[in-house]
């Protein structure tokens, strides 16, 4: 199988939905050697599920059933692709490659787990669609790379995003998880980075794809979110354990995940007439998997020996299951009997390639021998005519390096060229301050050397076809160590690290609960405060007494910026991480939901308050009483009269429900809100004025907001006549004065339930305090006291 190396994304995806909207996705990580599987229907016509859903994946192929001859309602999935995807690689296959039954047959024969354990009965008639996408993802991969899928190599998981938080694809945007709005800040030289481009410090591959994984959909178990807490805790009380496991961790291959892809796939018997140069290329990824596997298992007892003594259930259970493992010592025994000792895996072109070609023991396959003395002895060649030019043209710095595309060629600085080279050198190309040539002597050369290599590439493999298929029956135990190796680096290099490189104090352990508050004592935005070194800090607290925050406050002032900070945290909890603030105690949440911004979407056809409303009605089709909800500006892209209408109603139906709701607005009378819902708290964001001018404190505090028509003191900054700015402040005074008049009103009305819902939330701070049971009691009593008083 090909090298999908780097960053670039390792999922093909297949895709196929019914008359009911219902869509079956299939994931084939071929990096990893797993498929995730998912069946859901969709709630809206934009298709919000698969975008989230494609987002996380982030596949390279998309494949389609196609459109003709498909009923109504059938083809959405595939026009999304063509709209929203046009850059990824769309496949069209017919639809008797989404076979379901077949899908059932194909996952029992290759999933690692029994089907009893996978649910595999249960699932097939409940999720039939996923299974047939299944079926035409697995078709096309074993067609398009030659390759066969092992049986019982792959890791299945059946609706793997249900166990995690939901962010859709909108919100991921809003919230700069992946990347930000805008690449540089005004004022600022630094580039503004997102959650992602902040933490991301891994040093594998795989350890950066599962940081995305875990940003995209944090957890939801509290105990597996503890269990990664504990060990932060362990790391960053225990220096020691904290650098010894970085410096371990650089000694696995970068690219350690990767080998599975080659131990869970067997190449297809093909002739080399058909394969061509492909089948040498095939060769060398495989010499290339073992030398790296080889490493890695090199380097088991360094880790073992940092491990030790880690008192963690993660880090134990990482000793205990990977470093006292038998299995890794028998894999490594095997290697070692045909595997020259001395190879290790090298990232620099021709060392690579030296180490491929010298990997197996000397004396095993004598045509292997004599492939080897070629490739030695043009290697040799290569290297003496380069001497031999430097001589006679007289050119002391020229350079010979190499890179996997053209082979050798020569390289020297451009300032050393006095007029054009000699006519002996071809391919003259300047590359920088440096010029690139080559010569034709140089060209044959390299054939001969490539070919060489060739050669022990395929003698190379040929004698390595029992060891692959010896390393194929503990393909399972390959597939710990990769998601182990990934693991760690997540923790000990991005969390860890990140967390080191910043003051003392300033991040701190979060607690999860599953019905308490959502608390944030001194919380600030992870991505800002690193560009802002005086940042102010605000604190949140909402509970099922208060689940719904109404922010005021001038533009500028602050709002934006608190919403996204408020989801950042919480993300960074549930993925366990610490986070920015003084405390924090989190309700777990199950999907984030986020309406922010105003544009227009010219490909939809819509208007500002289109969008507004699609995304709004996303929300309230899909919320749940777990959700955290955050609302900027609602209803301001219409008229006064619509917008307020619209933004109160919404805020009406959310407080019907359990979920918690921040709401940020400049419409004055939603702070009404607060006078009859006793479950909705007014804040805003504290403004100084001084000379007619606005200093923004970036403060919250509680109330309504306290910065008189500061609408119009923008306006006379921007130089609007003093009449108009009069006049203006002659109607809002009297719109002001009865606004006033109807407000104090409904306080005088709902005052006593006020003082019920006060109470009731006291009473579930105190059921989620720690504090001793005499301190409990005490609080009891004064609460009493003052509910009688009228003190509340």
């Amino acid at each position: 199988m090909e090298d999908d190396g780097g960053e670039r994304s390792s999922f093909v995806a297949g895709l196929i939905e019914n008359r009911a909207k219902e869509v079956g996705m299939a994931a084939f990580d071929l990096r990893s050697a797993s498929l995730h599987l998912s069946q859901y229907k969709e709630t809206s016509s934009s298709y919000q599920n698969t975008k989230t859903l494609l987002r996380f994946y982030d596949p390279s192929v998309i494949i389609v059933p196609p459109n003709k001859l498909a009923a109504d309602g059938m083809v959405g999935v595939s026009e999304l692709v063509d709209r929203c995807y046009s850059t990824v690689r769309k496949v069209v296959l017919a639809r008797g490659c989404f076979d379901d039954t077949k899908g059932a047959v194909l996952i029992q024969n290759l999933a690692a787990e029994e089907p009893l354990a996978l649910g595999l009965d249960t699932y097939y008639k409940q999720h039939y669609l996923s299974l047939a996408a299944a079926a035409a993802t697995i078709k096309w991969i074993e067609a398009e790379k030659g390759v066969i899928v092992t049986n019982h190599s792959l890791t299945v998981t059946f609706n793997g995003s249900f166990d995690h938080m939901n962010i859709d694809a909108t919100s991921v945007e809003n919230l700069e998880i992946i990347d930000p709005f805008h690449n540089a800040l005004l004022g600022t030289s630094n580039k503004k980075r997102s959650l992602f481009q902040m933490f991301k410090t891994t040093k594998t591959v795989g350890g950066t794809r599962l940081l995305r994984a875990n940003l995209l959909q944090p957890l939801k178990d509290i105990e597996t979110i503890n269990t990664r807490l504990d060990c932060l805790d362990e790391l960053m009380s225990n220096e020691q354990l904290f650098f010894g496991l970085s410096q371990v961790l650089r000694k696995f291959p970068k690219e350690t995940d990767r080998v599975l892809c080659h131990f869970c796939f067997k190449p297809k018997k093909v002739t080399e007439a058909v394969l061509g140069f492909d089948n040498t290329r095939r060769s060398q990824n495989m010499i290339s998997s073992i030398i790296l596997l080889k490493t890695a298992l090199d380097a088991l007892p360094l880790l073992a020996k940092v491990l030790k003594d880690a008192k963690c259930f993660l880090l134990a259970n990482v000793y205990k299951s990977v470093c006292e493992n038998d299995r890794y010592a028998s894999i490594r025994k095997k290697i070692g009997e045909v595997i020259d000792d001395d190879v290790l895996h090298a990232r620099v072109p021709f060392v690579a390639r030296t180490q491929q070609c010298f990997a197996l023991k000397a004396g095993i396959d004598g045509f292997l021998d004599i492939a080897r003395r070629t490739f030695c002895d043009t290697s040799e060649a290569i290297h003496t005519l380069a001497s031999k030019y430097r001589e006679e043209f007289n050119l002391p710095n020229l350079k010979l390096p190499f890179n996997n595309r053209q082979g050798f060629f020569f390289r020297i600085p451009q300032k050393e060229v006095q007029g054009k080279l000699p006519s002996k050198f071809t391919q003259v190309v300047k590359h920088g301050k440096n010029i690139h040539f080559s010569s034709l002597e140089l060209a044959s050369l390299n054939v001969r050397n490539k070919s060489a290599a060739g050669e022990c590439y395929i003698r190379t493999e040929t004698c390595l076809e029992a060891l692959m298929d010896a390393i194929r029956e503990d393909v399972s135990a390959l597939t710990l160590l990769a998601e182990v190796l990934c693991l760690l680096d997540m923790i000990v290099n991005s969390f860890a690290h990140t967390i080191s490189t910043k003051p003392v104090d300033r991040y701190s352990r979060p607690e999860l609960t599953d019905s308490g508050p959502l608390a944030i004592d001194a919380g600030r935005h992870p991505i800002l405060e690193s560009i802002h070194n005086d940042f102010v800090p605000n604190s949140i607290f909402m509970s099922e007494a208060t689940n719904m925050l109404v922010v005021m406050g001038p533009n500028m002032s602050g709002k934006s910026t608190y919403l996204q900070q408020v989801c950042l945290v919480v993300i960074l909890a549930q993925i366990g991480c610490y986070v920015p603030a003084r405390f924090a105690t989190i309700r777990v949440v199950d999907r984030i939901f986020t309406r922010m911004g105003t544009m227009d979407n010219l490909e939809s056809n819509s208007s500002t308050f289109m969008t507004e409303m699609r995304e709004t009605a996303f929300i309230m089709q899909n919320v749940t009483n777990r959700s955290l909800i955050v609302m900027d500006e609602l209803g301001r892209a219409t008229s006064s009269s619509d917008g307020l209408a619209m933004a109160w109603s919404c805020c009406e139906y959310l407080l019907s429900l359990k979920a918690y709701t921040v709401f940020a607005t400049h419409m004055d009378s939603l702070a009404e809100l607060a006078t009859i819902y006793p479950n909705v708290k007014v804040l805003h964001f504290y403004v100084d004025i001084r000379d007619n001018r606005l200093d923004f404190k970036f403060q919250l505090r509680d109330g309504t907001l306290h910065v008189p028509h500061y609408g119009l003191l923008l306006a006379q900054v921007a130089g609007l006549p003093i009449t108009v700015i009069e006049t203006a402040r002659t109607i809002t005074s009297r719109i002001t004065d009865k606004e006033m008049r109807r407000i104090e009103l409904n306080c005088g009305k709902h005052h006593e339930m006020h003082r019920i819902y006060r109470v009731a939330q006291k009473l579930i701070c105190l059921k989620y305090s720690k504090q001793t049971e005499d301190s409990i009691r005490q609080a009891l009593q004064n609460l009493k006291d003052s509910f009688i008083e009228g003190r509340l």
